[in-house]
């Protein structure tokens, strides 16, 4: 497979078949991930990938606290200014479209949230930490890290869906995974292969034009 072909058919999956992936597939993705850049090759990044019994036990103390804890970082920035608002709106509707929940049904957008705590369904959840000491370039490290894993995995016929949905779950997390205090959960990941039935897959958001967020200078 071409890198452009797995980053066109990458997307965010939101249904996904129960098959376990192999533990030695999990952990030869990750090692390949890792050969991600990182500013000074610091490698800021602290995974750990959650099957079977202990994924259960974080999914079942999630859902017996629907309201979550306060979160360790705001995902998105107060106040959403344009065009970022209207990005965001418009992918929700889309999101909410395929499962033709109207926007005024908020107990169903609420239920489908909550799957978020369900990774959608994935027998894999992998849960990307750092050091709280490091900056916005080793958060950008980390960032690159779970794209490459994405695209990794995209290559062996797996589907991913981020999750920075997590981060409203630090304290919960951090106890499943025996996390020291000196480290911090920066986003989940759901991590299986896709249900190819389910409608919400059919989903691809839109992007913007180049002449709305890039330039050429120079050529």
């Amino acid at each position: 497979m071409h890198v452009a072909d797995a980053v066109n058919a990458r997307t965010s999956i939101r249904a996904f078949r129960p098959d376990p992936v192999p533990a030695s597939l999990v952990q030869t993705l990750l090692e390949a991930a890792s050969r991600a850049p990182s500013g000074g090759n610091v490698q800021p990044w602290k995974v750990y990938a959650l099957s079977g019994a202990p994924l259960a036990d974080l999914k079942a103390r999630v859902a017996a606290d629907p309201l979550g804890e306060t979160p360790e970082y705001d995902v998105y920035p107060p106040g959403l200014w344009e065009p970022l608002r209207t990005r965001r709106f418009q992918g929700g509707e889309a999101l909410y479209a395929t499962l033709e929940i109207a926007r005024d049904d908020r107990p169903a957008r609420l239920r489908q949230f909550a799957r978020n705590g369900e990774l959608f369904g994935a027998p894999v959840g992998v849960f990307f930490c750092l050091d709280r000491r490091v900056g916005p370039p080793q958060w950008a490290d980390v960032g690159m890290f779970m794209q490459t894993f994405m695209l990794l995995a995209v290559e062996q016929g797996l589907a991913t869906c981020a999750q920075e949905w997590w981060s409203r779950y630090p304290k919960t997390v951090a106890k499943t995974l025996n996390l020291d205090a000196e480290h911090m959960l920066f986003s989940g990941m759901a991590l299986g292969y896709a249900d190819q039935d389910a409608a919400i897959n059919r989903l691809r958001t839109a992007r913007d034009p180049f002449e709305t967020w890039g330039a050429l200078l120079g050529f």
